[in-house]
């Protein structure tokens, strides 16, 4: 079956890393993340820019230029940056703005109808979310409200989940990422987040899996497997993603 991974993180000490809570990452290059997954059948994927990378560009331009046409891009960028940033960071096939919520993040949650909503008009992006989603009813009205938002990692919890199901019922998309982050039932979540929108859940494999307390393995892989039919495996593993990040 062919994957498309939905969130990895590439680290390249080339370029500028930033602390983030006393954190430092490990490097972890295309040329890592590729031996990682050289037994898997990908077919693209996106890089995910963390908190740690602040506003750098460059590392990210680099490695999709490495990866190939099929990977995409989702960066951080600050509010006033210009529409020309914008749609050059597009032509490089960066598709989406990140909001890193749990990590302290980067920009207000003020600004965050406001850029959404721009970077949707001006270049057809969509918004991707990292937080705790039982913080979720703070903002849900405004989720609601915007063109495309994904949610990183399930949403991290139990308590969160009934209003996370309440957003993808809305059309919100769930990362099915990061399986050993959240104080969740990960296949009970999953089948959830599936029976409200078959379309939502998108796989990934969280590379390097940076301060999770357990990395990614392919038993992540043999959980959807076990609890999902075939088509259903197709959708999470490949087709939802795929078409998630080339409509734009």
């Amino acid at each position: 079956m062919k994957l498309f991974d939905s969130h990895f993180h590439i680290i390249d000490y080339k370029y500028h890393i930033i602390e983030n809570e006393g954190y430092l990452p490990p490097n972890y290059s295309f040329q890592d993340y590729k031996k990682d997954t050289k037994n898997l059948n990908l077919a693209g994927g996106t890089v995910v820019s963390g908190s740690f990378q602040g506003f750098d560009q460059q590392y990210l331009i680099h490695a999709l230029s490495k990866l190939g046409k099929n990977f995409y891009g989702v960066t951080q960028l600050p509010i006033d940056v210009s529409n020309q940033e914008i749609l050059s960071l597009k032509q490089k096939r960066v598709t989406a703005v990140r909001f890193n919520i749990q990590r302290g993040g980067i920009e207000s949650l003020k600004n965050l109808r406001y850029f959404s909503e721009r970077i949707y008009e001006l270049a057809g992006w969509h918004t991707e979310i990292y937080l705790n989603a039982k913080t979720l009813t703070q903002i849900k009205d405004t989720l609601k409200s915007l063109p495309r938002v994904s949610i990183d990692h399930l949403g991290l919890s139990k308590e969160g989940l009934p209003t996370l199901l309440d957003l993808v019922d809305h059309g919100i998309h769930v990362k099915a990422t990061g399986f050993g982050r959240g104080d969740l039932d990960v296949a009970d979540a999953m089948k959830q987040i599936h029976n409200v929108n078959p379309e939502a859940l998108m796989f990934g494999t969280d590379l390097p899996s940076t301060r999770s307390p357990r990395p990614f393995s392919k038993k992540d892989i043999q959980l959807i497997q076990e609890t999902f039919d075939d088509q259903a495996c197709e959708n999470i593993f490949y087709r939802n993603a795929l078409n998630w990040y080339q409509k734009r």
